[in-house]
């Protein structure tokens, strides 16, 4: 036993610890939110099971459907210093969250990218289930180490074509703080490498291994995960580096809907992840959408939900033009946009807590990492050394 009293140490909105307790009561609250359907026992692979919108699809498709399964996620664990990352803590309630719904799901602590892990997640799907029915692709990574060609991949957070200056938020020991960051031009060489980590190959690698084996039951679907956003981060995001990533990953949804395969990507609304929270002007947007909607904002359990009801047929797929599965208009409708824009441009350091719901955001932070959740108690210690399920 190693248990110990947990605080929020740490800087700006990346924190040294976890709270287990937190994180595993994060995991309940997620799932008392899912209206429960009757078990079709349906097979899913998810890539990036342990955090963000993984997460969500994840707890989601058990507490729905009672889906059977594999999730693939890469945590680390507890150290002598250190507690185990969050994702870690959520992995291990997830674990038992699926056992107490009768669900037959295994968690695989492993580097995605990897052919080993490939490999031993097929394995592990052949021996128990023989097949699946869903693969839901949702990795957020900075980097990706190719085995077949021993190259490292660095993704960038840069505009293409010409610098730009937007509006973020930061936070100075708790307080809001509105800045200016300038954002550099990516060169070639760096959009080929974040289109390497965060485009679609991998996907296509997983997809194409589960076909080489015969692991694809008939009917098989398969949805990667990603984002549009607003015109107001559109220089940042989907017009920058990350964006060229996005549409390699809609082209490969394209490129593996064949031979019994449908692929497609799922556009998810904005939310508060470790991964969004990293990119510069989304924090701000995001709390500005908040204040705009409140509790009209669709969370990622909300919209994951909406997912599995179209992937399993008990609702019509909403896809746009291009084919993709559109999860966002309720963000994207242009009198919520109008509105975040007003907010958006009239920002100041005077106002910003009256323009943007900041406290709303910093405490979802807090979250990501079992922090500020109801009903725990902080003050307690708390056991650190979880096993991984």
């Amino acid at each position: 036993m190693s248990e110990r009293v947990i605080k929020p140490v740490g800087r700006g909105f990346l924190f040294l610890d976890s709270h287990p307790a937190g994180c595993a009561q994060l995991v309940r609250d997620l799932a008392a939110q899912v209206d429960r359907r009757a078990p079709e026992r349906r097979t899913a692979l998810v890539i990036g099971s342990s955090s963000g919108y993984g997460l969500a699809t994840t707890i989601a498709g058990l507490a729905r459907y009672g889906i059977d399964g594999v999730g693939v996620s890469f945590e680390k664990a507890p150290t002598a210093r250190r507690t185990a990352t969050a994702g870690w803590y959520r992995t291990a309630e997830t674990a038992a969250l699926a056992a107490e719904l009768g669900s037959s799901f295994s968690f695989v602590n492993a580097d995605a990218f990897a052919d080993t892990t490939k490999t031993e997640v097929l394995d592990l799907i052949a021996e128990r289930f023989g097949g699946i029915d869903h693969l839901i692709y949702s990795v957020a990574a900075p980097r990706r180490v190719d085995q077949r060609n021993g190259e490292t991949y660095q993704s960038a957070i840069k505009a293409i074509g010409a610098a730009h200056t937007t509006k973020s938020l930061a936070f100075d020991d708790g307080q809001p703080v509105l800045q200016e960051v300038g954002i550099e031009v990516a060169t070639d060489d760096e959009i080929a490498q974040t289109v390497k980590v965060m485009g679609g190959e991998d996907w296509a690698r997983w997809v194409e291994a589960l076909s080489e084996r015969g692991l694809l039951n008939p009917g098989f679907n398969t949805v990667a995960l990603t984002y549009i956003g607003s015109d107001l981060t559109g220089p940042i995001y989907r017009q920058g580096s990350i964006g060229a990533a996005k549409a390699d990953l809609e082209q490969t949804a394209l490129t593996l809907s064949k031979d019994g395969v449908q692929a497609m990507t799922s556009v998810n609304g904005a939310a508060v992840t470790q991964a969004s929270s990293a990119i510069p002007g989304i924090g701000l947007y995001v709390s500005l959408l908040h204040n705009v909607l409140g509790d009209e904002l669709q969370s990622p359990i909300q919209q994951s939900i909406a997912l599995w009801d179209q992937l399993t047929g008990a609702t019509p797929l909403d896809l746009d033009d291009e084919g993709r599965i559109r999860l966002d208009r309720w963000e994207l409708n242009d009198d919520v946009q109008s509105a975040v824009r007003d907010r958006w441009e009239s920002a100041t350091q005077d106002n910003i807590t009256n323009v943007a719901d900041t406290a709303w955001f910093f405490a979802e932070v807090r979250r990501l990492y079992g922090f500020d959740v109801p009903t725990t108690n902080y003050e307690s210690p708390t056991e650190v050394d979880t096993p991984w399920p």
